[in-house]
């Protein structure tokens, strides 16, 4: 399979190395030195593009790879507002789109563990919910698209809470996320429910950025067939 890099740092340059010991072949590498290249990309040359940017360059990214119905895998983060225009044109192109805020597979399976527990703790109002989220400084955007997952798990399963701030809040209807930004770490995500007599924890912490590389592979590799919207849970059933 025939895949298009766009965004070539730390994190492209790893999904590289687990494309092509899965025998995949690297048909293009886009990063901000040679922009203009994106244009040369077409279901000629390009079976799926890999597309981990930023949020101010992401949109344009993805129209572009919809409108040549170039399958594209999209792991950028901090742009989700602007998704249903992406999923609409998608559908009417159409193309395939596949996005995760998290490829791990041990990140997608503690979404799942976070919206259990945020259901069983509905029914004891005397515990209160908190997040943190801690990240290398490269990230800029925050809270992290992880962390957002994980937020809006937790608030389809509790009434009270009405949205997420990322800040410290002694506003019972929200849901404080704690952004904290550190040398070398890939990602932490916490989540504890406390009361005043014991507290309960979950926690998920990633050691490298090899998992989300292999779950961005294993994503190009499950929609380079296909047409329509897609994400994690489509490929973990799969």
């Amino acid at each position: 399979m025939r895949i298009a890099l766009i965004g070539y740092g730390k994190m492209g340059k790893i999904i590289e190395q687990i494309a092509l010991q899965r025998g995949h072949q690297i048909s293009g590498r886009i990063n901000i030195d040679n922009q203009d290249d994106l244009w040369l990309l077409n279901r000629q040359n390009t079976d799926v593009a890999i597309e981990f940017t930023q949020p101010e360059s992401v949109i344009e990214n993805l129209k572009y790879c919809i409108n040549q119905q170039i399958p594209v895998v999209c792991g950028t983060t901090g742009w989700l507002n602007h998704k249903p225009e992406i999923e609409q044109l998608c559908v009417a192109k159409p193309s395939a789109f596949f996005y995760a805020s998290n490829f791990s597979i041990g990140v997608n399976l503690f979404f799942q563990l976070n919206q259990h527990l945020a259901r069983l703790m509905a029914t004891y109002p005397q515990y209160e919910v908190k997040m943190e989220e801690i990240h290398h400084t490269e990230k800029k955007d925050a809270p992290s698209g992880t962390a957002i997952t994980l937020a809006e798990g937790i608030l389809a399963q509790l009434p009270h809470k009405k949205q997420w701030v990322n800040q410290a809040t002694e506003n019972s209807t929200e849901l404080s996320i704690i952004s904290k930004r550190e040398p070398h770490v890939p990602g932490t995500h916490t989540v504890v429910y406390q009361s005043s007599i014991d507290e309960i924890e979950i926690k998920h912490t990633a050691h490298s950025r090899e998992g989300f590389a292999l779950g961005a592979v294993l994503a190009a590799e499950f929609v380079a067939d296909k047409v329509g919207v897609f994400g994690m849970e489509d490929l973990l059933k799969n």
